[in-house]
C-alpha cells in the first residue's frame, strides 16, 4: 500500500466498519426485543439464551462441553 493510498483506504475501511457497527446495534436491539417478547409469554429469558447458545454450537463440541460440566458438577456433589 502506498502512502498516497493509505488515507483513502483507511477512510473506506473505517466507514465500512462504522456502518456495520450501526447495523450490529440495530440487530442487537431486535434480538433484545425478541427476548422481551418471549419473556412476556412466560419464557425464561436466561434459559432461552442458554438454549440459543447451545443451538449455535457444533453438536460434538456441545456434547463434550456438557459432559465436562456434568463431570465437574458430580465431583462437586451436584445432582444431574
Amino acid at each position: 500500500m502506498s502512502a498516497d493510498a493509505a488515507p483513502a483506504l483507511l477512510k473506506q475501511y473505517s466507514e465500512r466498519i462504522s456502518r456495520l457497527t450501526e447495523e450490529k446495534k440495530g440487530i442487537q436491539s431486535d434480538i433484545t426485543d425478541v427476548y422481551t417478547e418471549a419473556h412476556s409469554q412466560g419464557i425464561d429469558k436466561k434459559a432461552l439464551r442458554e438454549v440459543v447458545k447451545l443451538l449455535d454450537q457444533d453438536a460434538q463440541k456441545r456434547r463434550e462441553h456438557q459432559e465436562l460440566v456434568r463431570l465437574y458438577g458430580e465431583q462437586l456433589g451436584l445432582d444431574f
